[in-house]
């Protein structure tokens, strides 16, 4: 059940749109199609209302940034990236989000779409129905697996670089980050890879923190502002900085679970820098406690800090 109300445009612009999409999806369909010229064409005729050709030649400096072969990701610069399957995705995710910075992007009845059509030939899996809104930032993208019914509201930063799940009906709401590595608090450059699960009708809320290998079970609940870095159990509602579950959702007994953090399979742990092949020791201490031996050996595991190059 939805408490959305169907909204529609005039005809001659919601047919128009229907063409350039139907054109769009036609081209990525197409092996043949090189898709960094298909991403700067699009954004020449988008952004610019001329051929790629005639803006290079009238403003070389906004026509060279248009194409993807001309710009570097964040994500090209790490060890953990698979530059195969990048470089596959780059072109679309260099048109994602550039064309979310222009009304096209900007606008509902093209935006989602758009994103709906080229999550499809970016993310690992993807369902029917996918909304996803403005400003949606991912790592690498092609390690994002996404259910039916998904939503993704705006600037959301999805660190897929370890691999994110949003199963069914899964709702992430405005600011939100969610995470798939972590980093060593003695080296940065020790960087371990755990999967992200958020479960069937999980809500992620707004500003709230999701750390890397967390699994938020079916219908869990991560409450505004809150840092979650472990797991919520099914109907759960976790709270606060660390997140804590201090209520449950009232539903009926007896329901069956896709996604249990108490029974979920686990994707093991991988380290991304063959520098720090081991798996990261506990390097931390209580404050007032007194160290016991070497860093290495003091303290509970460390979970890293999320989110860092």
């Amino acid at each position: 059940m939805t408490w959305l109300v169907p909204i529609g445009i005039h005809a001659e612009a919601q047919s128009a749109f229907d063409h350039f999409l139907a054109d769009l999806e036609r081209c990525l369909a197409d092996p043949r199609t090189d898709r960094a010229e298909l991403c700067r064409d699009v954004l020449a005729e988008v952004m610019y209302g001329r051929p790629y050709a005639q803006l290079l030649s009238d403003a070389p400096m906004a026509a060279l940034n248009l194409d993807p072969r001309n710009v570097t990701f964040e994500a090209e610069y790490y060890m953990a990236t698979d530059q195969e399957k990048f470089a596959r995705v780059k072109p679309l995710l260099w048109l994602w989000k550039n064309l979310d910075l222009t009304p096209f992007g900007q606008n509902p009845v093209t935006g989602i779409p758009l994103r709906r059509l080229l999550a499809g030939h970016i993310f690992k899996k993807v369902g029917r129905n996918f909304k996803c809104w403005q400003n949606v930032e991912f790592s690498v993208g092609y390690n994002m697996e996404v259910g039916d019914d998904v939503v993704v509201h705006r600037h959301v930063l999805l660190d897929d670089i370890g691999g994110i799940e949003l199963h069914d009906d899964a709702s992430v709401s405005d600011y939100v980050n969610i995470y798939s590595h972590t980093h060593s608090v003695l080296d940065g450059p020790d960087v371990t890879l755990r999967r992200t699960v958020i479960g069937r009708g999980a809500r992620i809320t707004y500003h709230s923190t999701v750390l890397a290998g967390s699994v938020v079970s079916d219908d869990g609940m991560l409450a505004t502002h809150a840092l979650l870095r472990s797991d919520i159990p099914p109907h759960g509602i976790a709270m606060g900085v660390p997140a804590r579950v201090t209520r449950f959702k009232l539903r009926p007994e007896g329901q069956e679970y896709e996604v249990d953090a108490a029974r979920h399979p686990r994707v093991p742990d991988r380290k991304a820098n063959p520098q720090f092949p081991d798996p990261t020791p506990g390097q931390t201490r209580a404050p007032g406690a007194e160290p016991t031996g070497t860093p290495a050996a003091v303290g509970a595991p460390s979970t890293g800090t999320a989110g860092e190059g």
